[in-house]
């Protein structure tokens, strides 16, 4: 083989392998940045005040939510509202204000949140054995609507929450919980 002949093969050889690595890197990229749902777990519960609401008293509080986006994009996300259920009938809500996240990243969201005495009082037998054992059954929903910046694309998502707390009626302590969430990425 000629000299030329060699040069030529091994302009192919580098070649060929600098097109295997750059589609090796891209496979990587691809499967490292697939979208992952977020994690959410219910740090603590704050009784903040009683309002009176003749004839019986709603309860105001402040839910810590701790939020891990294990996504390699940040998110931008609107404000939403979740709400909170008692034996399957809605005892109240809490506000998520409008925010971000940072890729790969833990924060602690602080929520508002309001339940009713008259939705409590309407399963007050039940509410009574809770009290007397203890342990108290939340549901709580949440649709968070937003998007994430890939490179120039902005791409919508929703991510629906559905947490099932047990929580201490006395002393608002966390004593159990399960939640599940599921991210669904719209494409252009």
């Amino acid at each position: 083989m000629s000299k030329e002949g060699r040069r030529r093969g091994v302009r192919w050889s580098w070649t060929s392998a600098f097109v295997g690595a750059a589609a090796a890197a891209a496979t990587v990229m691809a499967l490292s940045s697939k979208p992952r749902d977020p994690d959410f777990h219910l740090i603590s519960i704050d009784l903040t005040s009683f309002k009176l609401n003749f004839p019986v008293v709603d309860a105001e509080l402040i839910l810590t939510v701790h939020v891990t986006n294990p996504n390699v994009t940040s998110i931008n996300y609107s404000s939403t509202e979740m709400s909170i259920f008692y034996s399957g009938d809605h005892l109240g809500s809490a506000r998520v204000k409008a925010g971000s996240q940072p890729p790969r990243s833990c924060q602690v969201l602080r929520l508002p949140a309001r339940l009713s005495g008259m939705q409590l009082a309407q399963h007050g037998k039940e509410f009574v054995a809770d009290v007397a054992k203890r342990e108290m059954l939340l549901d709580a929903t949440v649709d968070i609507e937003g998007f994430a910046k890939v490179m120039w694309w902005d791409h919508k998502f929703r991510v629906h929450v559905d947490s099932h707390v047990t929580v201490d009626p006395v002393f608002l302590d966390v004593i159990d919980q399960e939640n599940k969430s599921a991210l669904e990425v719209f494409v252009k």
